[in-house]
């Protein structure tokens, strides 16, 4: 059977998790709408449309806790693509924030709020009309095992991916009905530049962000009986 080929809003792409998500995406035949604070910075590789194809890839300024760039994006892809139907929320930020954080760090736990919940609330919201229309669309977030437990001292972090995962919960019962599918993918430590100086368990024993795009891949071919709420993995025994 021949693979469905679906136009995803993809946010996160500069690198990482992000990028191999949506490189992997563009590999399978998938349409790409990709939000970037900087879009300059995949001039020059596959992701670029100068290289792929305008009519594969677009490049949208994006910035996540901007409520109405969520909106311009929204609107570009409409434009450009004549509708969507994936939207895969990448972008997020990690911070080492603890319970008793320190003056200098007081702005630290809106800004996680504000990146790891709000922006995909909001962008979640301005696609949501076009996503309910199709039928058939899916929605993945990029959530953490730390929205499931928390292991260390990295409050804000956890509490921002905690909330997350209830948003995640929340779209899969609004959208259930519409034919919206929802999955979480919670990784535990993944080899990116995000995790540096935050953890010293070894590269190459981590998650691959590779692997991650190759289940993101498959999520997107499942028929909606299928698709999983959940989807966790770690390199470490979890519990």
């Amino acid at each position: 059977m021949e693979k469905k080929r679906r136009t995803i809003l993809l946010s996160g792409a500069s690198r990482g998790i992000g990028r191999a998500i949506a490189e992997q995406a563009l590999r399978d035949g998938h349409r790409l709408s990709l939000g970037l604070r900087n879009p300059d910075v995949l001039k020059g590789s596959l992701l670029d449309p100068a290289i792929s194809g305008s009519d594969r890839i677009q490049l949208v300024p994006y910035e996540a806790v901007d409520p109405e760039a969520a909106s311009r994006w929204v609107e570009a892809a409409d434009a450009a693509f004549a509708g969507f139907d994936a939207l895969i929320h990448c972008a997020g930020i990690l911070l080492p924030t603890p319970l008793l954080f320190s003056d200098a760090q007081g702005h630290e736990p809106e800004l996680l709020l504000k990146v790891n919940l709000m922006g995909p609330w909001w962008l979640t919201r301005a696609a949501w009309p076009r996503l309910q229309a199709h039928g058939d669309a899916r929605i993945q977030v990029l959530v953490s095992m730390s929205g499931k437990r928390s292991k260390g001292c990295l409050a804000g972090y956890a509490s921002s991916k905690f909330a997350l995962m209830g948003l995640c919960q929340t779209m899969r019962n609004e959208g259930w009905e519409s034919g919206i599918r929802v999955t979480a993918i919670c990784p535990g430590w993944v080899n990116t530049h995000m995790v540096e100086g935050i953890t010293d368990f070894p590269p190459e024993a981590m998650t691959q962000p590779q692997d991650l795009a190759a289940l993101s891949s498959r999520l997107l071919e499942l028929p909606a009986s299928a698709v999983p709420f959940e989807l966790a993995v770690s390199c470490l025994p979890e519990v």
